[in-house]
């Protein structure tokens, strides 16, 4: 969305306002009508949470930075946006701006870096082409509408690609980036059809070297997005199906045909704000929407990353004068306590009337967040299966309060007994271990993996150990899908290796471990691996070469040749440094390092090999006083048969 509809002090052109549109909709959100006051509730049946039964990973919570039509973040607000102590918001997911003009692209680069400074990710969406790459055309009423040239998609694409590669060279690694926001509301800016989109996806987001977000529908509107999930080649490269929610009914947020076929592929609620832009973030009770608003789109449309519009705003998460709001304190609830990597477990959502809660889990951590918009307080139970919780913190935001600590949960018997205030959000963080003791120290999370001794059907990991207070007692190796998780391999050392795979297939995978108490530690970095096609090893080349050096660094470039009789649709490059040198930067693959040991996985335009065909990587690295190459080089696990 942009200030141009939904904020009348922004100096730019007239246009619809947000709310036309939305009443033209039929959609405008409207407040409910708050009910009489009564006595509180008596305690209804417990809310059951059961750890075992997971959905989806949270990616984070977050905001829009837009410099350019809403002024930058300062130096101290983007603390209080990406800092996660008091007062302030723990966003762990930053959207920004990709300018049709890059010459502009670098407003974006000091707020995107204290972000990730704070390790949130980053990711980017475009509103305009380069003027040179689009024609008008009439869209109903409007003559002037504007799109993308059908001859100029390769063009755009790499736009696209030169502003992540941009952003890296600042030293932000884009998590991704989107094709276009909201390309069926575009008056002001592109329009983009869903046959388009596909178009797009099928032949040119392979180039894209880093995650591709599509389509990012002004409503969530499904006709945009199911011809991507019918088109077994779109949805290949496409990465995270991004969707806005103005004015969505809760009744729409679900998305039986994304769970059916969107299997590793994840799903985010890119840009919203809620109720309207109309009225200050500050005014209560109506901010208490924005706690049930997220509730859905956690529970029911399970999203995986959740974005308001301005992070600074009237209507914002944070005020105009750098403080959180109220609807900013509501949005930290899940924020600063439901953190990256979390995974949400089954809980009742509606355990009675105007109660809503959520439960998520993390190490030996289960957070709930519950939304209370009764008139009154109500007592409410909370039960946790399988696990034995030791002790809980609680905070809440009501009328007088922002995320303030709060006591009186008690604990007995497995059980939590709280009292939610009127018109409030409480999150509860509670601790849990094992009832055959009093341990509840996680072991610390594992190293990144590094892959070796890759074949068509196995895949083999090692990764730096974890370190416990009493011992780690074995590992979890889990295959990562989007945003679901399934255990490949257990072992008791820092290494095994997964079997049943298919050939030339890529797979992410990440390492838990465990100890003697059953406390699990955090996840580990994710790592990337592509079974080989069965074909022979040893059918490969590889050019090495220093193409530009300077003090301390050094620019490299890897031709891989595929010298074998058929196409290698996957590959996994390894390779060892020997005096110190680091990438820092790559193209044209993703590079894990673990000391010397370099390991290489394709992107989508790398990723095929065809018979006498080859493939260029390059790269960025640091460097000592001396620079020695490689002397050996392994695809798919076989040694090279050349190496230069």
């Amino acid at each position: 969305m942009t200030s141009r509809r939904d904020d009348a002090t922004a100096a730019t052109p007239p246009s619809p306002s947000r709310r036309a549109v939305l009443a033209a909709l039929g959609a405008v959100p409207v407040l409910a009508v708050a009910l009489p006051p009564s006595r509180a509730t008596a305690a209804t049946a417990a809310v059951v949470i059961d750890p075992s039964k997971r959905r989806q990973t949270i990616r984070g919570f977050g905001g829009m930075n837009h410099p350019a039509w809403a002024g930058d973040l300062t130096a101290a607000q983007r603390e209080t946006a990406f800092g996660n102590g008091a007062g302030q918001l723990g966003f762990s997911v930053l959207r920004i701006h990709v300018d049709e003009d890059r010459t502009k692209w670098s407003n974006e680069v000091a707020t995107a870096q204290a972000a990730v400074a704070h390790g949130a990710i980053v990711f980017a969406s475009p509103w305009n082409p380069p003027a040179s790459m689009t024609e008008t055309f009439t869209h109903g009423s409007q003559t002037d509408a504007r799109r993308l040239r059908h001859d100029m998609y390769g063009a755009y694409a790499q736009h696209l690609n030169d502003f992540v590669q941009f952003m890296k060279s600042n030293g932000v690694d884009l998590y991704a980036i989107s094709i276009q926001n909201e390309p069926d509301y575009a008056s002001t800016w592109t329009w983009w059809t869903a046959s388009e989109i596909v178009t797009f996806l099928r032949n040119n987001a392979g180039s894209i070297s880093t995650r591709v977000i599509a389509p990012e529908s002004f409503q969530y509107v499904k006709s945009m997005s199911d011809p991507i999930l019918n088109d077994a080649t779109a949805l290949a490269n496409l990465d995270i199906l991004g969707a806005h929610l103005y004015g969505t009914s809760y009744s729409d947020f679900p998305y039986p045909l994304f769970q059916q076929k969107g299997q590793g592929k994840e799903l985010w609620m890119t840009e919203v704000y809620y109720p309207n832009s109309t009225d200050s973030a500050d005014l209560w009770p109506a901010a208490l929407g924005v706690g049930e608003h997220m509730h859905h789109a956690m529970v029911e449309a399970e999203f995986q990353a959740y974005v308001w519009w301005y992070i600074r705003r009237s209507y914002g998460p944070m005020r105009e004068d750098g403080q959180i709001s109220k609807r900013g304190a509501i949005m930290a609830h899940f924020a600063k306590f439901v953190r990256p990597g979390y995974v949400r477990i089954d809980a009742a959502s509606n355990p009675q009337t105007n109660v809503y809660t959520s439960a998520y889990t993390g190490g030996t951590t289960v957070v709930v967040v519950a939304v209370n918009k009764a008139t009154s307080s109500v007592s409410q139970q909370f039960t946790l299966a399988g696990t034995t919780p030791t002790s809980v913190a609680s905070y809440v935001t009501d009328a007088s309060r922002n995320v303030a600590s709060l006591s009186g949960a008690g604990l007995s018997n497995g059980t939590l007994t709280a009292t939610l205030p009127a018109q409030s959000v409480t999150t509860f963080v509670i601790t849990v271990g094992s009832s055959g003791g009093t341990d509840t120290t996680p072991p610390t999370a594992p190293g990144t993996p590094t892959v070796s001794a890759v074949t068509s059907t196995s895949v083999t990991l090692s990764w730096p150990a974890s370190t416990d207070n009493t011992g780690v007692t074995g590992y979890d190796v889990v295959q990562v899908d989007g945003g679901t998780e399934t255990v490949a391999a257990t072992s008791a050392t820092a290494g095994a290796t997964v079997t049943g795979l298919t050939a030339g297939t890529a797979y992410t995978f990440a390492v838990y471990a465990r100890d003697a108490a059953g406390n699990r530690s955090t996840r580990s970095t994710t790592v990337t691996a592509t079974t080989s096609t069965g074909s022979a090893t040893g059918g490969c080349g590889i050019t090495y070469q220093v193409t530009n050096s300077w003090s301390g660094g050094f620019q490299g470039e890897l031709v891989i040749r595929n010298t074998g009789t058929t196409a290698l649709s996957g590959w996994t490059l390894a390779f060892s440094f020997t005096a110190g040198q680091a990438v820092t930067q790559m193209w044209g693959g993703v590079p894990t390092q673990n000391g010397g040991a370099v390991t290489v996985t394709p992107v989508d335009y790398t990723r095929t090999i065809p018979a006498g065909g080859s493939v260029t990587v390059g790269f960025l690295a640091n460097q000592g006083s001396s620079n020695p190459a490689p002397t050996s080089f392994t695809l798919n696990g076989g040694t090279c048969t050349t190496a230069v």
